[in-house]
C-alpha cells in the first residue's frame, strides 16, 4: 500500500495540505515527500488571477465577422522548469485567401527544437501550399492533395535538420570517418563566428511532437496531421443541444499496438527495436520531429553529437540505444493525416476542434469527457469561480481539467516542492 493513499495516511490532511495522488496528473510520487505537502488556498478571484498569470495565453480572431477565434495556453507550474510545449495560431495568406493554421507542440529532453517547430512550421506549411494553389492555376485543390501536401512538408521540414548538419560535411558521414574530433569540433562550435553551425547541430540533440491543424479559407474543410501522442478532440453540438465528442488522433506510441507492429516490420529480425514499449529502448514517440539519433547512423551521433559543445563526458545513455541502431530510421516524421469536412449547412451550431499536449490528457485522465461537457456549461455561465468571466476558452478549459474549483487549482499552483508536480500542458481551443 502506498504511503499516500488509503490507510497509509495516519490522518487526512489539512485544508492546506495535500499528497502526491490529490493532484490530477501528478508526475510526484512517494520518493518526492515527505507528504503531505503545504499549499496556499487562494481565493477564487486570486486563484484565476494566478492561473491566468503562469499559463502564457494569447487568442486570435480569424473570421471577418470576428465571430470564429482561437484560444491558447502554455502551462507549467513549478517555478523552476521552463515549459518544452509550444503553441502556435497563425492566419496564412495564400494568394489573398487566408487559410487558419493552428498547432500544439509537446518537446523533449530540451527546447530548441520545439521552439524551432513552432516558428518555423507555418512557414514551410504556407511555402507549401503557396506552390500547390499555383500548380492549379488558383482552382480550389481537392482534399486528398491537401493531406499529401501536408505529410510532404512536415516530412520535408524535418528531414532539413539533418541535412543541414551534414552539409557542413562535404561527403557527408563517409568523409567524415577522416577527420579528427578537434576538426569536427571547430566546425559545429563556430560560437565566434556567429554559432549558425552550432544551432544547426543543436537542433538534432533535442526532439518534439506536433499536431497541426489546417482550415480553409471556406470553412468547408479542417486537416490534421500529428506526430506523437498530443489529441485532437471534435466538440459539435446537435441540433437538440447535446454535444458530440470525437477524438480525432491516434497516439503514436508504445499503447498504439498498430505503430509498434509498424516499426517491427520496418526492421525484420530486431527484437530490440522496440523495448518495454520504446524506440530502441529510450524514447516513448514512434513518430516526431527531431531526434535525428533515432533517424541517422550512429556514427552521426557519435562523431558529430558528441563533439557538439560542451560535449558529452558520459556517453553511456546514448550508447545504450546507439548499439541496437543497425537500420535507421526507428522514429518517423510521416504524420498520420485526417480530413474533416465542415458541413456549412451547420454552422448555426457550435463546433470547437481542441487540441492538446499529453499533460491535458494525463490531468483529467479517465474523465476528459467529463471535464469537458463541464467546461461547455461553464461557458454558458457567469459563475465566477468556473473562471470570472474569461473569454480564453482554453484557459477556462485548463481551470476545468485542474479540478474546477479555487482549492483544486490552488494546489497545483502554490504546491510547496523542490521538483516539478506536472507535465507541461499546451492547449488551443478553436471555435469552428
Amino acid at each position: 500500500m502506498s504511503v499516500g493513499s488509503g490507510l497509509g495516511r495516519q490522518a487526512q490532511p489539512s485544508a492546506s495540505q495535500t499528497w502526491y495522488d490529490d493532484i490530477p496528473g501528478s508526475i510526484c510520487g512517494p520518493e518526492d515527500g515527505p507528504w503531505p505537502r503545504s499549499f496556499t488556498s487562494l481565493g477564487a478571484t486570486e486563484a484565476w488571477k494566478k492561473l491566468s498569470q503562469a499559463s502564457d495565453h494569447q487568442s486570435m480572431r480569424y473570421a471577418a465577422s470576428g465571430t470564429r477565434r482561437a484560444d491558447a495556453v502554455n502551462f507549467q507550474p513549478f517555478p523552476g522548469a521552463r515549459s518544452q510545449d509550444r503553441y502556435t495560431m497563425q492566419r496564412l495568406d495564400i494568394g489573398g485567401r487566408m487559410w487558419t493554421f493552428t498547432a500544439v507542440f509537446d518537446g523533449h529532453l530540451g527546447d530548441a527544437t520545439v521552439e524551432h517547430a513552432a516558428y518555423h512550421m507555418p512557414i514551410i506549411i504556407r511555402e507549401f501550399l503557396e506552390d500547390m494553389t499555383q500548380r492549379h492555376g488558383g482552382h480550389i485543390v481537392p482534399p486528398p492533395l491537401i493531406a499529401d501536401m501536408f505529410s510532404s512538408a512536415m516530412r520535408s521540414f524535418d528531414d532539413a535538420i539533418a541535412r543541414d548538419v551534414l552539409e557542413l560535411f562535404p561527403g557527408g558521414l563517409q568523409s567524415m570517418m577522416n577527420m579528427s574530433d578537434e576538426k569536427i569540433y571547430s566546425i559545429l562550435n563556430d560560437h565566434t563566428s556567429g554559432g549558425q553551425n552550432f544551432k544547426k547541430a543543436r537542433l538534432c540533440m533535442y526532439g518534439t511532437t506536433a499536431l497541426v491543424a489546417l482550415v480553409d479559407p471556406d470553412h468547408e474543410n479542417l486537416w490534421l496531421a500529428n506526430l506523437g501522442d498530443c489529441q485532437g478532440v471534435m466538440i459539435s453540438e446537435t441540433k437538440n443541444h447535446s454535444w458530440n465528442f470525437e477524438i480525432l488522433t491516434r497516439v503514436h506510441n508504445g499503447d498504439n499496438r498498430r505503430e509498434v507492429e509498424r516499426v517491427k516490420s520496418e526492421h525484420p529480425g530486431e527484437s530490440e527495436c522496440v523495448v518495454d514499449g520504446r524506440v530502441l529502448g529510450a524514447i516513448a514517440p514512434f513518430r516526431c520531429i527531431g531526434d535525428t539519433p533515432f533517424k541517422q547512423p550512429p556514427e552521426f551521433t557519435r562523431r558529430i553529437l558528441y563533439n557538439l559543445y560542451p560535449g558529452n563526458h558520459d556517453t553511456s545513455p546514448w550508447e545504450e540505444f546507439l548499439v541496437r541502431n543497425f537500420t535507421p530510421p526507428y522514429i518517423s516524421s510521416t504524420p498520420e493525416v485526417t480530413h474533416y469536412p465542415l458541413d456549412p449547412s451547420q454552422r448555426s451550431l457550435r463546433k470547437y476542434l481542441i487540441l492538446c499536449s499529453d499533460g491535458f490528457t494525463d490531468i483529467c485522465g479517465e474523465h476528459q469527457r467529463k471535464v469537458i461537457e463541464q467546461w461547455l456549461q461553464n461557458m454558458d455561465s457567469s459563475d465566477c469561480s468556473t473562471g470570472c468571466g474569461t473569454s480564453n476558452m482554453a484557459l477556462q478549459l485548463l481551470w476545468q481539467g485542474l479540478g474546477g474549483d479555487p482549492i483544486s487549482v490552488s494546489r497545483v499552483l502554490t504546491l510547496d516542492s523542490e521538483v516539478p508536480w506536472l507535465d507541461d500542458i499546451s492547449i488551443v481551443v478553436q471555435s469552428l
